[in-house]
């Protein structure tokens, strides 16, 4: 049986969000952060860094951003799955809600927004919807 680790960090994010929770630690990894670089990017949240806990293994530390008291984060949504991948090409990549949100794809060029993709016309796996 596998652990989907995406999964569960966007499940520590939305939880974290809906109890107003300023940071949260969850355990290193490469594509993590990459994620929370792109949900930076695109001002979703304050900021991250990589820490060391007190066993000496690396920690991921994620700000999460609150505007008038509301997160800048309405929904984040897991796409692809571990037992469902989900690939969309350059010309099939649709908007989140009309633009207003992203996606987030893992391609061959790294990991970046469906707007990146569309612009580098590279296609991938998405791994998230967020707005």
């Amino acid at each position: 049986m596998s652990v989907d680790v995406v999964g569960n960090f966007l499940t520590v994010i939305r939880n974290a969000l809906m109890v107003y929770k300023r940071s949260i630690k969850v355990p290193y990894s490469n594509l993590k952060a990459e994620i929370a670089r792109v949900l930076k990017e695109e001002g979703f949240i304050k900021d991250f860094s990589k820490e060391t806990d007190a066993n000496g293994h690396f920690v991921l530390t994620v700000m999460l951003k609150y505007v008038d008291g509301q997160s800048a984060i309405n929904e984040i949504t897991r796409i692809s799955k571990p037992g469902c991948r989900f690939y969309e090409r350059t010309s099939k990549i649709t908007p989140v809600i009309g633009g207003l949100g992203v996606a987030i794809l893992t391609t061959s060029s790294g990991i970046m927004t469906d707007q990146q993709a569309r612009k580098l016309s590279v296609g991938g796996e998405v791994i998230c919807h967020v707005w």
